[in-house]
C-alpha cells in the first residue's frame, strides 16, 4: 500500500491527469482500471474526473516495486548557473537570459539550458523538490531564442503557471518590450502588422500575404534615440510584441528597411558582431492581472542589456540610458 498527500503544487487537477504524471510509464487504460480497483481517494472510490485539492490523500493498493515499474526514472542533470535574477517571489521567478542559452533544452543540448539552471537554483532554495512534487516542473511561461536576451518569466506552481500562461496566451495583463538597434533613421512610430510563415529548414520566417498555414503578427516601434558612425545613420528602437512569432522583431523591421545591427540572417553583418542584437528588456504587468497574481498588477521589471550592448549603444548614442523607462 502507498499513501500520498496532495500538495499545493498538486491540487486542482484531475485525479486521472495526476496518475498518469506519477506513474508515466502507465497507459491510460492501466491507469483507468487502477481508479476503478486500485485507488481510494480520501478512503473512498473516487470518479477518474474528480479535481483534487490539497490535504487530499490517495491511497494505492499496489507493493512499492509495483509501483515503480510504472514510474519511469529522471534524472536531472545539473547545469552551471548563468542566469541573472530580475525579480523573484513565492509564486513567480523572472530572469534575465544571457546570449547563447536556450530556453529549453533541444535534441542537440539536453543539459545546459535555461530551464535546467532554473530548476537547479530553486533546488539549492528548498523551493521545489523534485522527489517530492514528481507532478509538476517549474517551467518558463515565455521564451526567447538562443541569441537573444533577457527576461523570462518562470512558474514555481501549476496554478501561477496556469494564470500567466492565460495571460499571454489571451494577449492581457503583461506587456513584453524589446530594445534594439536598428539600420537607418526610424523617423517615428510604427505598427507593424503582417502574416507570416516559418521554414524550418532554414530556420528563417518570411512575410506573406495572407496565405495557408500563415501567422499574424504585431509589434509597435518606436524610435528612442538616434546616432550615426562614419556615413551610417543608427536607431535605438523599443519593441512591443503584441504577438510571440519566430524572429517576429527581426524579420519585420528587416522588411521596412531597418534590420537589426549584426543581423546577418535577416540584415546586414556587423564588423563587431555576428549576429542581431536584441535584449528582452522590460515586462509590464497591467491593471488586468487578477486572480493568484493580482498583487503584481502595476509592477514594471526592468533588466539592462548585457555589456556587448552597452558598448555599442555608448558609441552610438549620446544619453540613451535617459531614454528607458
Amino acid at each position: 500500500m502507498i499513501k500520498l498527500i496532495i500538495t499545493e503544487n498538486q491540487g486542482n487537477q484531475r485525479l486521472d491527469r495526476f496518475l498518469k504524471k506519477y506513474f508515466d510509464k502507465a497507459p491510460l487504460s492501466l491507469i483507468y482500471r487502477m481508479i476503478r480497483k486500485d485507488i481510494k481517494l480520501n478512503g473512498k472510490r473516487s470518479r477518474e474526473d474528480v479535481v483534487l485539492n490539497a490535504g487530499d490523500e490517495i491511497t494505492i493498493y499496489l507493493t512499492e516495486t509495483e509501483a515503480a515499474n510504472l514510474r519511469g526514472a529522471k534524472e536531472h542533470v545539473r547545469a552551471k548557473r548563468q542566469f541573472k535574477i530580475a525579480y523573484e517571489d513565492e509564486n513567480l521567478l523572472i530572469v534575465s537570459k544571457p546570449y547563447g542559452l536556450l530556453t529549453h533544452g533541444d535534441r542537440h543540448e539536453k543539459k545546459n539550458h535555461l530551464a535546467n539552471q532554473v530548476i537547479d537554483y530553486l533546488i539549492e532554495k528548498g523551493d521545489y523538490d523534485p522527489v517530492g512534487d514528481k507532478t509538476f516542473t517549474p517551467s518558463p511561461a515565455n521564451r526567447i531564442d538562443r541569441n537573444t536576451t533577457g527576461l523570462v518569466i518562470f512558474a514555481k506552481d501549476p496554478q501561477t503557471l496556469r494564470e500567466l500562461n492565460a495571460l499571454l496566451r489571451d494577449k492581457r495583463g503583461i506587456e513584453k518590450y524589446y530594445l534594439t538597434i536598428v539600420n537607418g533613421r526610424l523617423s517615428g512610430e510604427m505598427t507593424l502588422r503582417d502574416q507570416m510563415v516559418k521554414d524550418n529548414e532554414t530556420n528563417r520566417a518570411k512575410i506573406v500575404g495572407t496565405a495557408d498555414g500563415s501567422k499574424y503578427m504585431e509589434t509597435i516601434a518606436r524610435p528612442l534615440a538616434y546616432g550615426k558612425a562614419g556615413d551610417r545613420d543608427y536607431t535605438l528602437v523599443e519593441a512591443q510584441i503584441l504577438t510571440g512569432r519566430t524572429h517576429q522583431i527581426r524579420v519585420q523591421l528587416a522588411n521596412v528597411g531597418h534590420p537589426l545591427y549584426g543581423d546577418y540572417k535577416y540584415g546586414i553583418r556587423a564588423r563587431d558582431r555576428s549576429t542581431q542584437l536584441l535584449h528582452s528588456y522590460k515586462l509590464v504587468f497591467t491593471d488586468e492581472v487578477a486572480g493568484k497574481l493580482a498583487y503584481m498588477s502595476g509592477k514594471v521589471i526592468i533588466q539592462e542589456p548585457p555589456e556587448d550592448f552597452i558598448g555599442i549603444a555608448d558609441r552610438l548614442f549620446t544619453g540613451w540610458r535617459d531614454t528607458l523607462r
